[in-house]
């Protein structure tokens, strides 16, 4: 009788927990593909923070666009802005010449970006960016030595005749700089020495317009701005060329995130 006693008690609670566990074995059996397609839900509405944020069926980017100087050595400076002129279509579809003062160097581009050639260049015996008020307007022998400076900046290239009837390639019109070939006439200016040189200290002598080696300007340079049009951009030597043109590596993602930001140095105006 004892054990019948004992035993009852717990054969009945043995059923009770047995229930029990049936119960929420059911429980789970349905839960389960409830929860695990809540889950599969919740992780397809949030992909990871590594996918790639491009829309399905996006086009690809392109390859950046750079100017291609054949193998050239140009400068730091020179190349930075070529390569901005070239991905930005600041040169749209002309021609356009870089004229690297520090180098005392032109480079021809084609609207492409690709170089037609390089050459020495004469530039004005003043050091400097910006041209002095009223230089243009002073007859030749009233200009000063520190007058003389070829100036910064971006023009529009325009063919055109000098005074003496010679053909040129005006920079400035109104400030009477313009691109033409050497002019060997005062003996003692050693012009076509200073061009043929290897240093670039003795390329400052001219009034301000840019001197070019004659066959760089008939073969090259005229060629180009009559037939494209053209752009001509000359280097700063005391600022940089991101306060000249706005310019920016565009080869560096971080550059070109900070242009794109509101009140970024903007473009120079296109021609």
């Amino acid at each position: 009788m004892d054990r019948q006693n004992r035993a009852g008690p717990q054969r009945s609670e043995f059923v009770r927990w047995a229930r029990a566990g049936v119960l929420a074995g059911i429980v789970a059996i349905v839960a389960l593909p409830m929860l695990t397609a809540s889950w599969k839900r919740h992780h397809a509405a949030a992909p990871q923070a590594s996918a790639p944020a491009q829309q399905p069926g996006a086009p690809a980017q392109p390859p950046l666009a750079l100017a291609d100087f054949a193998g050239e050595q140009a400068s730091p400076a020179a190349r930075l802005l070529a390569n901005w002129v070239v991905a930005t279509r600041n040169n749209r579809k002309h021609a356009f010449i870089l004229v690297d003062k520090k180098d005392a160097r032109a480079y021809v581009f084609m609207p492409d970006g690709r170089l037609r050639d390089s050459a020495p260049v004469l530039l004005g015996e003043a050091h400097g960016d910006d041209l002095l008020p009223g230089v243009g307007d002073k007859p030749l022998s009233q200009v000063t030595p520190e007058e003389k400076t070829t100036p910064t900046g971006r023009f529009v290239a325009e063919p055109g005749m000098n005074a003496d009837h010679e053909d040129v390639i005006w920079v400035d019109y109104d400030d009477a700089i313009s691109m033409h070939r050497v002019r060997p006439w005062v003996e003692a200016e050693h012009r076509l020495e200073r061009l043929a040189s290897l240093t670039t200290e003795d390329n400052r002598i001219s009034f301000g317009c840019i001197n070019l080696p004659v066959r760089f300007y008939e073969d090259v340079a005229k060629p180009a701005v009559t037939q494209y049009g053209a752009i001509i951009y000359v280097l700063p030597e005391t600022k940089t060329v991101q306060q000249v043109f706005g310019a920016w590596d565009v080869t560096d993602p971080a550059q070109v995130a900070a242009a794109r930001q509101p009140g970024a140095l903007r473009p120079a105006a296109q021609g």
